[in-house]
């Protein structure tokens, strides 16, 4: 029923985006789908695997580092590669990685077979910034934000979805059988991919260069435009990934919650960034614009963050979920389409790039040291902490500038 609803909520928002791209609009669609899809099956069983290898909470916590350091890595790398020799090969080679890495997986004899998996996994999860330089070659500056919001329901879905197909896979078929459903699902990707998708990049717009290069991340950060843009994908991933590792500790003691109301939490944090992102945020990007939404959005995201400690009772909790949910979706693709659209045409990917590695980075940061203050100091510190991390970046947001400057933007000085 939710996929049926978000996927026809996203279809209509594709065909009123660009009615003669619909097919390879899907394809990316599908491409980020399958990532967050594939994610997600493979997190219901990760836990289980790693102690069938005799491994603890640090061999586990390492199965999770690697795959958000690996991202930190590809997300730049990947980007800037497709600046030069366009998106078409990368997010072929990065569909055919990632079902390779879901082979691995499901083949895993040791920890170390498995922790290569994971590591190739997450290299190939970072196509998501060519994913996103695929949506600003083929929208205009007017609708990149809206097409960014695209790609945000593709990962409110695809985190829905996952864990509860891992979940259903691996009970009735198997614990290998979630692994083998991500491959066949990017199997699927590859061909939907390699028949449908054209290249967007055009040859003009190709740069040359190093294909690893801080160069740009540099320019991004001292420029004054696009500095306050780049603060909000540090800070904001930061609180919020460190209060996803907050939130699941607290519930337990504080609330008895297990596996079933915290998967009601993840379908409500899924459904509500899907429904947003796939159908609302371009009506509200279209009124409001793209630096009110980001403003207000990561303002809610401040106090949905703040409140968690004191709610009175689990249905409380619940709707300040959806609260934060909400305000997390109209400020991400904001954020996204803003980075585009003060980036040069040569330096798509390369921004969007900088962009999700620090996101990356972040979240590979958020968990250890929210999660560090959680068990040394109290629960409460740890939200108060998370909170005003996401304060800072909510200041920065008031920095980005008006509307009408941010809509038509010279390259950055510098730029390929």
């Amino acid at each position: 029923m939710y996929f049926g609803f978000c996927s026809r909520a996203t279809h209509g928002y594709i065909t009123h985006l660009m009615p003669t791209s619909r097919a390879r609009l899907s394809v990316i669609f599908l491409t980020v789908f399958i990532d967050l899809v594939g994610f997600g099956l493979i997190m219901p069983i990760l836990p289980f695997y790693a102690q069938k290898f005799g491994v603890a909470g640090f061999g586990f916590g390492a199965l999770l580092s690697i795959y958000s350091l690996m991202q930190f890595v590809a997300t730049q790398i990947l980007g800037r590669l497709s600046d030069q020799h366009g998106r078409r090969p990368l997010l072929l080679i990065t569909i055919l990685f990632s079902g390779a890495g879901y082979v691995l997986f499901a083949l895993a004899g040791s920890f170390g077979m498995l922790f290569f998996a994971r590591l190739i996994s997450g290299f190939s999860g970072g196509n998501i910034s060519v994913a996103q330089a695929y949506i600003a070659d083929v929208t205009s500056p007017a609708e990149r934000s809206r097409g960014m919001g695209m790609i945000g329901a593709a990962f409110g879905l695809g985190f829905v979805v996952g864990p509860a197909l891992g979940g259903l896979a691996g009970h009735y078929l198997g614990p290998t059988a979630p692994a083998w459903t991500a491959a066949a699902l990017c199997a699927v990707n590859l061909v939907s991919a390699w028949f449908v998708l054209p290249e967007s990049l055009h040859s003009d717009h190709r740069s040359t260069g190093p294909f690893f290069d801080i160069g740009p991340l540099r320019r991004a950060i001292s420029n004054p435009r696009l500095a306050p843009v780049i603060g909000w994908w540090v800070f904001a991933p930061l609180a919020f990934s460190g209060y996803m590792v907050a939130t699941p500790l607290y519930t337990s003691a504080r609330f008895g919650w297990h596996e079933k109301e915290l998967g009601w939490f993840f379908t409500i944090v899924g459904i509500t960034a899907a429904a947003v992102q796939g159908y609302f945020f371009g009506r509200l990007t279209r009124r409001f614009g793209d630096r009110p939404l980001l403003i207000l959005g990561t303002a809610g995201m401040v106090l949905g963050i703040l409140v968690v400690p004191f709610a009175p009772t689990a249905i409380a909790l619940y709707g300040f979920t959806f609260v934060l949910a909400f305000a997390n979706s109209i400020a991400a693709p904001a954020a996204s389409g803003l980075v585009s659209r003060f980036a040069g045409p040569t330096e798509q990917g390369t921004m969007l790039g900088a962009a999700q590695a620090l996101s990356a980075l972040a979240r590979l940061l958020g968990p250890v040291s929210i999660g560090t203050v959680y068990d040394v100091w109290s629960p409460r510190a740890a939200y108060f902490i998370a909170a005003s991390i996401m304060l800072v970046a909510c200041i920065s947001t008031t920095r980005v500038p008006l509307e009408k400057t941010a809509g038509h933007v010279a390259p950055l000085p510098g730029g390929s």
